[in-house]
């Protein structure tokens, strides 16, 4: 198969199938997966990212591990269709690396190359035809087809795009699809001697399936038997297909529920995936690991029912379970990790959202032992001392907070300097006041009510 006119051609014509994995490695790479997908649905999108990569290296012929690796990205980027700002430039040496692997059949380096070509922009159709055609080298049909599906999304026009789906779709019997494939070809490249070839080919191909005749020459004679019920040939299962099989002749292992539940979620089908999960738990023996996919899949689907809900009373009940549920489960999770410092600065922001600011103030205590978050947690500390009137409490965190806030994290840093010099203001000390707000005023003097404040400080100078 042929991806792009100026791709090298690989030396090899049939397949070669990877060694089987070990059930020690897929146990690891699954463990990485539920990771990655917790890391995703907190929109920690780099890190999901890595992770996710980790597990497509560790499993190239997995739908699943490309889907999502390939979906968080496109969340990442907003589905903007273009990737990172400079993608053009950014892409080009991970992209170049990939042909060139792909002129020596390194299938698995064409996959590595192409997944950091992806990183810039998940949307770049040459690094996802060179990787159908590595796919298609490998074996791995169900990836092939998936890498072509999203080349073909980006550009639904391209000449080339739609030659290497016909071909790949050929293969499969699914001929209409290749059909339709030519056809865009035909419009691009008016004359297309292949283009017209194939159409009128695949056009046959198909009648000798449908009809089950025995040669080309009796199809293009339509001489068979007609009173004669036609016989589809046998397909190959589908992923889904396969797994719901096994689990509904009792034959699934726990790791076949966790994928048929990720191809749930991976097509939002929310309800599915909670079903699934629901039973994976009772299979699993209660296993934590497998509570969290569960908790965090039921997540989803209540914000699925917020975003779709348009009367406003059953989307206020549908806010409230959801804050219920996000509440509870990162109570849970700080119990299960009792030194994840993340955990706890999220727990700790769902209790100053809802008002529990003694619970609050409890979990950004812990949270502070982080340094990446110190700073941001005395920021929120200033607000829930100052919430239940403790305002020489919430003076010195706000003091702290100014101090351990890098300057990247400038709107954090903004936030805290004028927090500090609004109590500053209330506790009548008007020179500390001044003074975040001159420092804040030198940062971006149309934060908030800033100059509004300086000329209030101006004017109670003035009746001293």
């Amino acid at each position: 198969m042929v991806s792009d006119e100026n791709t090298a051609q690989p030396q090899e014509t049939q397949p070669r199938r990877r060694e089987p994995i070990t059930p020690a490695k897929r146990k690891r790479l699954q463990t990485a997966f539920e990771h990655a997908s917790r890391q995703m649905a907190q929109e920690a999108y780099d890190y999901a990212t890595e992770l996710f990569e980790q597990c497509v290296l560790g499993d190239p012929s997995n739908l699943i591990y490309v889907q999502n690796y390939v979906g968080n990205l496109q969340k990442k980027y907003n589905n903007n269709k273009t990737g990172s700002k400079l993608a053009q430039i950014k892409v080009r040496g991970a992209r170049g690396a990939a042909r060139k692997a792909l002129g020596q059949s390194q299938w698995d380096d064409v996959i590595k190359h192409g997944l950091k070509a992806l990183a810039v922009n998940p949307w770049d159709v040459p690094a996802l035809t060179v990787m159908a055609t590595a796919a298609e080298n490998s074996g791995d049909d169900e990836v092939e087809l998936y890498y072509l599906k999203c080349a073909l999304d980006t550009n639904p026009k391209d000449p080339n795009v739609n030659r290497q789906c016909a071909l790949a779709l050929a293969t499969r019997a699914q001929f209409d699809q290749a059909i339709a494939c030519w056809h865009r070809v035909e419009q691009a490249r008016p004359g297309d001697e292949e283009a017209q070839h194939e159409i009128a080919r695949l056009a046959v191909e198909k009648t000798i399936v449908k009809g089950g005749y025995g040669d080309k020459d009796e199809a293009k004679k339509l001489a068979g038997d007609r009173k004669t019920q036609p016989q589809l040939p046998q397909r190959d299962l589908t992923t889904e297909e396969r797994l719901r099989q096994k689990i509904d002749q009792q034959r699934g292992e726990l790791t076949d529920y966790l994928e048929l539940a990720q191809l749930a979620v991976s097509k939002e089908d929310y309800q599915a995936a909670e079903e699934i999960l629901a039973k994976a738990y009772e299979v699993s023996g209660g296993d934590p690991d497998v509570r969290e996919r569960w908790q965090d899949t039921e997540l989803r689907h209540l914000r699925q029912k917020i975003a779709r809900t348009k009367d406003e009373q059953e989307r206020k009940k549908h806010i409230r379970a959801f804050h219920e549920k996000d509440l509870l489960v990162h109570q849970e999770r700080c119990e299960r990790y009792p030194h994840n410092f993340g955990f706890r600065f999220d727990l700790a922001l769902r209790y100053q959202k809802i008002g529990q600011y003694n619970e609050a103030i409890r979990e950004f205590q812990q949270a502070r032992n982080d340094p990446a978050r110190k700073g941001r947690c005395m920021l929120h500390l200033g607000q829930c001392f100052e919430q239940i009137n403790q305002h020489r409490l919430a003076m010195t965190h706000y003091e702290s907070a100014v101090k351990e806030i890098p300057d990247r994290e400038e709107e954090q840093k903004k936030e805290a300097l004028y927090q500090a010099a609004k109590l500053s203001m209330t506790l009548d000390d008007l020179d500390t006041a001044e003074r975040h707000l001159t420092t804040l005023a030198e940062l971006d003097f149309a934060y908030k009510n800033v100059s509004t404040l300086l000329d209030k400080i101006l004017e109670l100078r003035k009746n001293i």
